[in-house]
């Protein structure tokens, strides 16, 4: 089977729902065994009772990213750790002078600070065996600037940083590091978020903020996992050090 997961454990952030969600569904597909890594009981029970009926392998890891000696704690007990993906995430709008010194904390503790320690407890267990993939959820926003996104910008300018960083520092311990870079993609969190800023008036921002991709429409997040998928298959093990643009010709065809 191409891609082929068989025999690999696999922790995913945010699994619980979005992206999170689609790539541990597909990664448990492709043979994987899945730890679904969220701070929502709820969801990422939701997840893996959904990988079992499907007859794949799951398990449900409830833990805060943000919080670095819980993060070992959990890595510890995982013990082998093939594949790691940093999926959690949240977004903030805003410039840097409507961007509270409280925002600006909560966006970097949980995109930057939360990889930051999945990295830390993670790597090690990965030396040890000599192998391992890891895929970093960076952003758009890392590489064009993004009207009232600073703070979410800046944690994706990090995350792009600390991916070359790792890939550079444990590529002779065969670790393997990459990120991508989604443009807007369909996931429960925008359906919140125009429910909240734009009551009434959700299908004509969906509408409007779909067509910001010069495609004409959002990413699902199957069509995200399924780059992420060959970035940590073996079929990608001359890939390093890179960050993929999955953006429906934003970047480049915006400017």
């Amino acid at each position: 089977m191409i891609f082929s997961l068989q025999n690999k454990t696999a922790v995913i952030t945010g699994a619980g729902s979005g992206i999170g969600k689609a790539v541990a569904l597909l990664f448990a597909k492709q043979g994987a065994k899945v730890y679904v890594l969220d701070r929502n009981e709820a969801t990422a029970k939701e997840t893996a009772d959904e990988i079992i009926a499907s007859n794949g392998e799951a398990h449900t890891q409830i833990g805060d990213v943000t919080a670095q000696q819980e993060m070992v704690h959990l890595f510890a007990n995982i013990g082998t750790v093939d594949i790691l993906v940093n999926s959690a995430g949240i977004s903030h709008i805003g410039t840097v002078e409507t961007t509270s010194e409280e925002d600006f904390d909560r966006v970097y503790q949980v995109n930057v600070k939360g990889i930051y320690n999945c990295l830390y407890a993670a790597i090690p267990l990965m030396k040890r065996n000599k192998r391992g993939v890891i895929l970093n959820m960076a952003s758009i926003a890392n590489n064009i600037g993004l009207p009232d996104r600073f703070a979410y910008s800046m944690s994706k300018g990090a995350v792009y940083a600390m991916t070359l960083s790792v890939a550079r520092d444990f590529i002779k311990d065969g670790i393997r590091c990459n990120c991508i870079s989604p443009a807007r993609v369909h996931t429960p969190f925008v359906d919140g978020f125009l429910k909240k800023n734009y009551p009434g008036k959700e299908a004509e921002m969906f509408e409007k903020l779909s067509k910001t991709q010069p495609i004409g429409r959002m990413a699902k997040p199957d069509e995200i996992a399924y780059l992420i998928l060959y970035l940590c298959s073996d079929e990608a093990s001359f890939i390093t050090g890179c960050d993929y643009p999955i953006d429906g010709g934003f970047i480049k065809l915006n400017n």
